[in-house]
C-alpha cells in the first residue's frame, strides 16, 4: 500500500520542518499551495526549494491543487464551511484532477509528503486531497514539524552567523 504524509509550518521553523520530513523518509516534498509565497522565513517557493535540495528531498509546487484566495479568505476568518466548499468546487476542476492523478503516481515511486500552511490539518485543504488519495488506496500519515528538534544548518541561517 502506499502512503501520503502531510504537513504544516504554521507553528515551525524551516529547520524543523526539514527534520520531520528527513525523520519520516520523506523524498519528495509536495508543495500544494496557490500561492507559494510566505511571511515565514524560509517558506517561499525559491529558498525552500534551495533548502530541500540541500537535505536531499525533492520539491514540486502543485498550483492546480491549492486553494484559491477567497477559500483562503474565508479560513482566515474561521468560515471552514465556506473554504471547504470553495476547495471542493476547484478540487472538482479538470486541472485539480489531473494535477491528483500526478501527485498519486509520484506518490507511489517516493515518499511523498503535502505541505501547506495551516498546522491543524483538520483545518487545511490538503485533510481533503489526502482524503481522496485514501479512497484510492494510500495510507494517510499527518506530521507535526512543531516538535521536531534539529541540528541543520540552512543557508539562510549560516549567512547570518
Amino acid at each position: 500500500m502506499s502512503q501520503i504524509t502531510t504537513i504544516g509550518y504554521e507553528n515551525a521553523t524551516l529547520a524543523q520542518v526539514i527534520a520531520a520530513l528527513k525523520a519520516a523518509g520523506i523524498e519528495l516534498l509536495i508543495d500544494i499551495r496557490d500561492a507559494p509565497i510566505s511571511r515565514k522565513p524560509g517558506f517561499s517557493k525559491k529558498m525552500l526549494g534551495a533548502s530541500l535540495e540541500e537535505a536531499g528531498i525533492r520539491y514540486w509546487h502543485v498550483r492546480a491543487l491549492g486553494t484559491p484566495k477567497a477559500g483562503r479568505d474565508a479560513a482566515k476568518r474561521g468560515d471552514h464551511d465556506v473554504f471547504r466548499a470553495i476547495y471542493q468546487k476547484q478540487f472538482q476542476t479538470e486541472d485539480a484532477r489531473l494535477a491528483l492523478a500526478e501527485v498519486m503516481r509520484a506518490a507511489t515511486h517516493a515518499p511523498a509528503c503535502l505541505l501547506c500552511y495551516e498546522a491543524d490539518h483538520a483545518k487545511c485543504h490538503r485533510q481533503i486531497v489526502a482524503d481522496a488519495m485514501a479512497r484510492h488506496g494510500f495510507a494517510v500519515k499527518h506530521l507535526s514539524a512543531a516538535h521536531a528538534s534539529s541540528q541543520l544548518s540552512l543557508p539562510n541561517e549560516t549567512s547570518r552567523r
